[in-house]
């Protein structure tokens, strides 16, 4: 059975527009979370969020798409354009059945649709134009991506909130051993308007605290929830036979193992499944325990699902067994783009033999994790798993490999 490889990579994210903008900012372990300048916060609990800063859709996306889409699929599309050229990829030059797109959404296009009622509600419906219908969809930005580059193959879009980046990304391999060439796969997300911010705040797990270096601190005593934040990753994932061929510049690393499970609903007695979808990912890349380099963690930052996380990564590899990180504290929770950035930083820290670090968290939960705080951590790494929980008990894990 071949392998699934990435070949190319994009990403826009609070740290600014490219990858390059992106690991520059995660190493040197930049906050780039910031009061919400998108609207006035001022009404709102939540009054901070991970921005992407110096974002044009004009630059990115053709100008006549610009009116019929939202500001996440503006995102998507800048992403995907960035990972096509990174991989050296025509698409023109390929069948066109022979190529898909698979992303994750979460919330669809909020923006969009606020503008869109408010002028129902304000002015009346014949001001509500005809492109509400597709906006907001969550394949929006699945479909654009499909229609832009001329992708017919099997496109599809996973909703499984932050684990979605990851589900995306296994139902791409899958997609790859059923014959498909090459998927664009991963996703983005952009809910900072006053619809989404008060949709994500009905989960009582935001953080309220002002202080930007302060606020998302996953496995802190003093942990509070988490900052919300927008952009994310896409990926280029290609049969590694046909990346061969055609003589792919780089390959950032392999698709190797995956799991998921679902959580039992709050108030059962059955214990969480996140232990279960990291030993199942390790299983299908057929590594063990000790061969994880290093673990991207979900890190929600609420006290008791930093608990559940710890106790998993605990059962699994032991006490401080691990290096563990969580880059997202310094960009905020990405939704549906969380978990492919994850992934992203993931095959990056393969690829320059470093460990990024998260922010200078305490106390007894900390303690029992092997954490890389402040500065980046020299490590050669082969085998890196990320972990991803969505709201509503969904559950990923992934393991990213090094080529050859």
């Amino acid at each position: 059975m071949t392998a699934a490889v990435v070949t190319g990579v994009g990403a826009v994210t609070p740290h600014g527009v490219g990858v390059d903008a992106y690991w520059e900012g995660t190493l040197a372990g930049r906050c780039a979370i910031r009061p919400v300048s998108r609207f006035d916060p001022e009404s709102y609990p939540v009054r901070l969020a991970g921005e992407v800063p110096g974002f044009s859709a004009a630059e990115h996306v053709p100008s006549r798409i610009i009116p019929q889409t939202d500001h996440w699929t503006h995102l998507g599309l800048a992403a995907a354009a960035m990972a096509l050229e990174d991989s050296g990829i025509d698409p023109g030059r390929m069948p066109e059945y022979e190529m898909a797109v698979v992303t994750a959404s979460s919330s669809g296009g909020t923006e969009f649709g606020q503008h869109e009622m408010v002028n129902l509600w304000g002015r009346g419906p014949e001001f509500v134009g005809a492109y509400q219908s597709i906006a907001w969809f969550y394949a929006a930005t699945t479909g654009q991506i499909s229609i832009r580059h001329g992708m017919r193959g099997p496109c599809g879009v996973i909703a499984t909130e932050q684990a979605g980046g990851l589900d995306a990304v296994a139902q791409s391999r899958r997609l790859l051993r059923d014959g498909t060439r090459m998927v664009v796969s991963g996703g983005t997300d952009a809910s900072l308007c006053p619809y989404g911010l008060v949709a994500q705040i009905s989960n009582r797990a935001l953080s309220v605290r002002a202080d930007p270096e302060r606020a998302y601190l996953p496995f802190d005593a003093e942990a509070c929830g988490y900052v919300p934040g927008e952009g994310g990753a896409l990926l280029i994932v290609e049969d590694g036979a046909h990346a061969r061929d055609r003589g792919a510049g780089r390959i950032y690393g392999e698709i190797a193992g995956y799991g998921a499970t679902f959580d039992p609903p709050p108030g059962s007695d059955r214990p969480p499944t996140l232990r279960r979808a990291i030993e199942k990912a390790l299983d299908d890349a057929g590594i063990a325990a000790g061969d994880v380099d290093v673990v991207f963690a979900d890190a929600m930052g609420v006290p008791e699902q930093d608990r559940a996380e710890a106790d998993a990564l605990t059962a699994v590899f032991g006490p401080r067994g691990v290096p563990v990180t969580a880059p997202k504290t310094r960009t905020g929770r990405l939704y549906a783009g969380g978990a492919a950035l994850d992934l992203l930083a993931a095959l990056l820290s393969i690829r320059d033999s470093v460990i990024p670090p998260s922010a200078r968290v305490d106390g007894p939960v900390a303690d029992e994790l092997d954490l890389v705080q402040d500065a980046p951590r020299p490590a050669r790494v082969r085998n890196a798993l990320v972990v991803a929980r969505g709201y509503g008990g969904f559950n990923a894990a992934l393991v990213a490999r090094a080529a050859g």
